[in-house]
């Protein structure tokens, strides 16, 4: 039997109540199937201030790597003007790289690729981003620097990975060196992602959501 509501009309079966819509915006986050981003992600979520987290939403979601832009617009289809939709992912063994970025701005679906992985991003918080063009190198060499600076093993699935790399590192310093890697290989006439190396756009959503975080903390 369907439910009344408080005037006592009954309310259609099926019918939510409307969400409200959070202040600051909802993120969500569709990665492939690594861990290392959603472990990044939720990181950088729960180390929001606390006055800040119901006002900034941001769910990730894992996927295969091919089903991405699928699983957004599946997700987004049902509260499209509550969400600000993402997809993460790294060039690595992606054959579809760059027809995957393009294809997710046709549907106004927002990138953040890595090239040649998630670790280059990384990497920046300490200081470098490094010419490498393997992604199994790049995670080599991050595993160095990350065991370097927090004496611990790097681990894809460390939970803990946002809180270590920002209290060992420097996030102001990560966005100021991927903007910059970003704007160089835009100055060499480098507008293929695949082509850009080393390079990242992950620092985009980042930056976007430090700065409205940082907008209500003022």
């Amino acid at each position: 039997m369907a439910r009344k509501d408080r005037t006592g009309n009954r309310k259609p079966r099926g019918q939510r109540s409307p969400e409200k819509i959070p202040e600051l915006g909802y993120y969500l986050i569709v990665t492939d199937t690594e861990a290392t981003e959603r472990c990044y992600f939720q990181g950088l979520k729960k180390c929001l201030p606390r006055g800040i987290q119901h006002k900034l939403v941001i769910k990730v979601v894992e996927t295969r790597t091919r089903e991405l832009i699928d699983k957004c617009l599946a997700l987004t289809s049902y509260d499209a003007q509550y969400r600000m939709p993402w997809i993460v992912f790294d060039r690595d063994e992606v054959k579809e790289f760059d027809g995957m970025i393009k294809e997710a701005g046709k549907y106004g679906i927002m990138v953040g690729w890595s090239n040649p992985c998630f670790e280059i991003w990384l990497c920046a918080y300490y200081g470098t981003m490094p010419s490498i063009m393997e992604s199994w190198a790049c995670c080599s060499e991050f595993q160095k620097i990350f065991q370097k600076k927090t004496g611990k093993k790097y681990s894809k699935s460390d939970t803990g990975l946002y809180e270590k790399i920002c209290r060992t590192g420097n996030e102001e310093k990560a966005l100021l060196i991927a903007k910059q890697k970003y704007e160089q290989c835009v100055r060499e006439g480098k507008t293929i992602p695949s082509k850009m190396f080393p390079c990242t756009t992950v620092y985009q959503l980042v930056e976007e959501i430090r700065i409205k975080a940082d907008s209500v903390a003022l």
